[in-house]
């Protein structure tokens, strides 16, 4: 079994907001697909067929998803994150920096009674994240 995030929060912005996730993360964006691209291309407005109806970003077997979505269905996150777990505290830290990036900190990266380094942000896109890293064995 797989369990995987899929955001629709992007209202346009999912393009960019996969590069930015590739760029802080890695991994390869694995799909890329605009609504003029799928069978539903002419019951989508022509203004609206150069949105993302699907993207994927697979970063060490594991995948993060997203849509621009139709503008009538943007919905604005709330009531989760997207948790990650770095393989080292340096790691953690160049994440969250990357991330953080435009957006705003909620919490900031620091140790913890159950990390070496855990912290929480919003990044410019809206979307919450939690970066931290395991203790070392």
């Amino acid at each position: 079994m797989r369990i995987s995030a899929y955001v629709y929060a992007f209202d346009g912005r999912c393009r960019e907001a996969f590069a930015f996730y590739q760029a802080a993360l890695g991994g390869e964006i694995t799909a890329m697909m605009t609504f003029a691209d799928t069978p539903m291309a002419d019951s989508v407005p022509l203004d609206q067929r150069d949105r993302i109806c699907h993207a994927a970003l697979t970063v060490d077997g594991q995948v993060v998803m997203g849509s621009d979505g139709m503008p009538d269905k943007a919905v604005t996150p709330a009531g989760f994150s997207i948790s990650v777990t770095a393989d080292t505290a340096g790691d953690a830290g160049r994440i969250f920096t990357a991330l953080s990036n435009g957006g705003s900190i909620t919490m900031p990266l620091q140790q913890t009674f159950w990390a070496p380094q855990f912290g929480m942000l919003v990044d410019k896109f809206g979307v919450a994240w939690m970066v931290g890293c395991d203790p070392a064995p």
